[in-house]
């Protein structure tokens, strides 16, 4: 047990430190994680059997749980929105079409059986939400026309569908009777509907309306919820990810408290899970078996995406009148990755009896999708003139902190200001606060603490900036012609006695609002909730 010990305490350090040095070799930290596994695994330097696919199906399961989990958690619904229809019809529509694509062309080109066709195109129907996230994240790609988002929705909702695929192929696989798969249709899509929403109602109750959850065991309660989501799913036949996603959106674009030390703590157990994933998934591959397979996986990666993704793409995304660059980036970053190989693990965990080594050839194709798609996205999003500098891709996450942790606040000291012919070191300034310069007519000084303030002075002070309180916040609201606030004056407005509105910004101005200032079209207004 000891040796057991110091083993995964080895692995999650050398996984740690692949993490931090990934960059350098221009390809996403999950690769070498896979890499880790094979190297540990028994064609490696270890030679650890381990061919237990009942084991890694269930702890992969709630490894990706957490994962499905924290992307709807961080999926800002305020920015994801107008591009919601869209990638919902990818994730519903779209792998429906890309599993009955790569059936065929696995059924009439390479000769598979029928039913194992199916589950081929099931399996790997779904774009990989760790990979994908992963990817935006670490490399900061900023996407023009909303495409960030797209992908962001698409890879993390169509998981269920995907695994429902799988489960009805398992029955054509096994020869079970069909006449339950339409009821096995239903309770995925409903039962996962009904837990995930009541769930994200209880826990968002609990945790904005009452005090039962002592601060600090915000995280260990929401924790919790995710496993009890998992695992009443899986009791009632529903879901697991669709009510564990549909859950983490609910929650995440809710006002629930301590919302700062929630999103650190799941980044962890998420990159903790990603870890586990890719990790058992090298340890369970056999490298040896890979040249048998090779030309088959090499032949439905090359045809599902060039051929399968892009034309599904292109069906589903040009009657929206997206663009040609704007699809075909979409249609590269359909990466496979760990949810396809967990499907075919749920395959092989079932005993299902196979004439082709389906976790082999699945394991292969998302290996060299998220080791060539995944490496070349940022250049693929260079090529095709889809890089947006003005934004910033996180932005799209509800996790989303602007690195600066200071402001800067311009004070104006009048004539008769207790401040006046005071030096710098005399005055108390506000907690945290530093003096940075004085604007003095055209004249700008940089403060000493000898330096003398005088009436009619800009005093520039850095300051702490704001950090939401447990049942506080601000909020920024961009007023457009078409807002009911737009040409009235506050003193018009009917607003709830928790609500203030604490500063108008137009343009380079900012205005500390009374009753009588007029909010006019192009005003950012910021609000102060309690």
């Amino acid at each position: 047990m000891t040796l057991e010990i110091i083993l995964v305490a080895l692995v999650l350090i050398m996984c740690i430190a692949a993490d931090k040095f990934s960059g350098r070799f221009g390809m996403p930290a999950l690769i070498l994680f896979i890499g880790i596994g094979m190297l540990f695994g028994c064609d490696g330097i270890a030679g650890i059997e381990f061919d237990n696919f009942t084991m890694t199906e269930y702890i992969c399961n709630i490894a990706l749980g957490f994962i499905m989990f924290y992307g709807g958690f961080n999926t800002k619904w305020k920015t994801a929105r107008p591009v919601a229809v869209k990638a919902v019809l990818l994730s519903t529509c779209g792998v429906i079409l890309t599993a009955a694509f790569t059936m065929l062309f696995c059924y009439f080109v390479l000769r598979f059986p029928i039913a194992e066709s199916f589950l081929v195109g099931a399996v790997l129907s779904a774009t990989d939400a760790a990979s994908v996230f992963a990817i935006l994240r670490r490399k900061k790609l900023n996407l023009k026309d909303g495409v960030a988002s797209l992908l962001e929705i698409e890879s993390g909702s169509n998981d269920p569908i995907a695994y429902m695929l799988t489960v009805i192929g398992i029955y054509i696989l096994n020869g079970d009777n069909l006449i339950k798969v339409p009821y096995v249709i239903f309770a995925q899509l409903v039962y996962g509907v009904l837990i995930g929403i009541g769930l994200a109602v209880a826990a968002i109750y609990v945790l904005t309306r009452t005090d039962i959850i002592v601060n600090g065991l915000d995280t260990i309660f929401i924790l919790a919820v995710v496993l009890l989501g998992l695992g009443l799913s899986q009791l009632v036949g529903g879901n697991e990810f669709l009510c564990i996603y549909l859950f983490g959106i609910l929650l995440g674009n809710s006002r629930i408290r301590n919302k700062g030390n929630i999103v650190p703590f799941f980044d962890g157990v998420t990159t903790l899970a990603q870890i586990v994933i890719f990790f058992m998934l090298g340890l369970l591959s056999y490298p040896h078996r890979f040249l048998t397979i090779i030309p088959i996986s090499i032949a439905i990666a090359v045809f599902l995406t060039f051929i399968a993704r892009p034309a599904v793409v292109f069906a589903i995304l040009k009657p929206f009148k997206c663009s040609v660059r704007q699809c075909l980036l979409v249609s590269w970053a359909g990466l496979r990755g760990a949810s396809s190989i967990v499907f075919s693990i749920v395959i092989m965990a079932g005993g299902s009896v196979m004439s082709k080594d389906l976790f082999n050839i699945v394991f292969m194709i998302s290996l060299l999708s998220v080791a060539i798609q995944g490496t070349l996205l940022p250049a693929v999003s260079r090529r095709l003139d889809m890089i947006d500098e003005t934004s910033d891709v996180r932005k799209t996450f509800n996790d989303y902190q602007e690195e600066s942790s200071i402001t800067l606040m311009r004070m104006f000291i009048p004539k008769g200001h207790n401040w006046e012919n005071k030096l710098i070191s005399e005055v108390h300034m506000p907690t945290g606060a530093i003096a940075l310069m004085i604007k003095r007519g055209r004249e700008t000084i940089i403060t000493r603490g000898n330096t003398k303030i005088c009436g009619g002075d800009n005093l520039i002070l850095s300051i702490p900036a704001y950090e939401n309180g447990d049942n506080d916040s601000l909020e920024e609201i961009n007023i457009t012609s078409d807002n009911n606030w737009c040409n009235r004056t506050i003193r018009q407005l009917d607003l709830p006695e928790n609500l203030i509105i604490a500063l108008v910004k137009r343009g380079e101005e900012n205005i500390i609002p009374i009753g009588d200032t007029l909010i006019q079209n192009g005003d950012v207004v910021v609000i102060y909730r309690r």
